[in-house]
């Protein structure tokens, strides 16, 4: 087990107010190490010190910034296997996705924002009237992109160092500085990420790293007069509560928040790729990944035939000990957080849905498992086709025709990613076009990393990814003169 961690405040390492609490593994329930529970005090005295930094910073070079950010990635690069072992303990991720997924994919974030790209461009000359300002003239402008100021990043626990490098690097690549308060499960992750940052000469206060259980810690941060923009991944319910803070301060977000995505499946798709999409809801994090195709609408041509492959598909997955190289589906992060994923399953069949795999907990001496669960016989006016669960359990809804499918996709709060499959490309592109979702994937669940991210409706505020987080954690400036 680690040491106790202190906090990292103003380029110190700084022991907390509040003392430490157990970080525990969700596959064998032991303390992995001791989290520290900061005061908001202390969390006032990190955003002022994000405040201080942000002049000298902003004024950096980008092509210093990005270099340091270079650095960064590498630092993650050279630790990789320490980090990964540290980040499969807290989160319960098997050993290939906290490698790869999670702190593989923080240094490829770190390494795509230490290239410089353009923070201003030429807006073509305009001809103006005369008007009460004076005389008709040509007008030259620039719209320039400049730094919001400081950034309290409020980030989630399924994924520790993928989801704070997606907030900090880009950030940071624009001028800002970064309070991060994660996720209370899992927090040490992003104090390595601290401390690589600094081996890389992160200059003092330009990131800062508060943590603790209380919902004050995070509160405080939101609050501070000193926050300019709030960036959250989290819950809807949760976000709503940090949008009203926003709202009383004009503070700018990015809100990366719940899903329900849906997974429109025609008679004519190609079922082998279908399952194997829709699969990784079980797979992926344990399904504690707001992306995830968990509301499948399948067309009444194949649906029994894609229920019978998704049942057999998830009742072939090895669930246990995330160390080994065969396990497919590790725990979920908690104890609470299993009972509630059962909870839902247990409302489910008092819906009427009928549970055609898993359902029960597997039997297995530690760990908070939860097997692989298929429901079917679904509406969509259930609460388990409604709300997010966040666990390895899909539905399956069926539909008669285009329209029908379309009308049930959109049927939701939420509008994160949604899902097409079909071998008439046209009809796929058509339908997705009519889906409300920030995203859509046509026979495929993969992702671009430079396409915008982000949700309508219930699932967010705002894009990020790419050079959209370039924009999200800007300001646009514009200068006129007289051509």
């Amino acid at each position: 087990m680690t040491a106790r961690q202190p906090l990292f405040v103003g380029g110190s390492w700084t022991e907390p107010d509040g003392g430490h609490y157990e970080v525990i593994d969700p596959a064998t329930e032991q303390p992995v190490g001791w989290a520290p529970e900061a005061s908001r005090d202390q969390v006032l005295a990190a955003c002022a010190a994000a405040r201080e930094a942000f002049g000298p910073w902003s004024r950096t070079p980008p092509e210093e910034r990005a270099a340091l950010l270079g650095r960064a990635a590498a630092v993650i690069r050279e630790n990789l296997p320490e980090y990964a072992e540290l980040s499969r303990a807290e989160t319960g991720a098997t050993t290939g996705t906290a490698r790869g997924l999670q702190v593989g994919v923080a240094a490829a974030r770190f390494r795509r924002y230490a290239r410089v790209e353009p923070a201003e461009w030429a807006i073509p000359p305009q001809i103006n009237e005369a008007g009460p300002m004076g005389r008709a003239g040509v007008m030259g402008a620039l719209a320039v992109r400049q730094p919001v100021g400081v950034v309290a990043c409020v980030t989630s626990y399924n994924n520790p160092w993928a989801n704070p490098a997606g907030k900090i690097a880009p950030a940071l690549a624009m001028g800002n500085t970064v309070v991060v308060k994660p996720a209370p499960q899992d927090p040490l992750s992003v104090y390595r990420m601290a401390e690589a940052l600094e081996a890389a000469g992160v200059p003092p206060g330009v990131v800062n790293v508060v943590s603790g259980r209380s919902t004050g810690v995070g509160e405080a941060a939101v609050a501070s007069p000193d926050v300019d923009m709030v960036s959250f991944t989290g819950s809807t319910a949760v976000g709503q509560r940090i949008a009203e803070v926003c709202g009383r301060g004009m503070k700018r977000q990015l809100m990366e928040l719940g899903g329900k995505g849906a997974a429109v499946v025609f008679d004519d798709a190609d079922l082998g790729s279908a399952v194997a999409g829709i699969g990784t809801t079980f797979s992926f994090y344990s399904g504690q990944i707001c992306t995830a195709p968990t509301r499948v609408l399948a067309q009444r041509g194949i649906h029994d035939r894609l229920v019978d492959q998704l049942a057999a598909y998830a009742s072939r997955l090895k669930v246990g000990d995330p160390r080994e190289p065969d396990t497919v589906v590790g725990p979920v992060i908690s104890a609470a957080h299993r009972d509630r994923v059962e909870s839902y399953v247990e409302l489910g069949r008092k819906e009427g849905a009928v549970v055609v795999t898993g359902g029960e907990r597997p039997d297995l001496p530690t760990g908070f498992y939860v097997a692989p669960t298929l429901l079917a016989d679904c509406t969509n006016a259930m609460r388990v086709a409604r709300e997010e669960i966040f666990g390895p359990v899909v539905v399956v809804i069926p539909f008669d025709d285009e329209e029908e499918g379309v009308a049930l996709a959109n049927d939701t709060d939420y509008g994160l990613i949604d899902y097409v499959w079909s071998g008439d490309v046209a009809r796929a592109f058509r339908v997705a076009r009519r889906l409300r979702a920030g995203g859509v994937g046509i026979n495929t669940v993969g992702r671009n990393m430079e396409a915008p991210f982000g949700g309508f409706k219930r699932s967010g505020v705002g894009r990020d990814v790419g050079s959209y987080a370039l924009h999200a954690y800007s300001e646009v400036q514009a200068i006129v003169w007289p051509g």
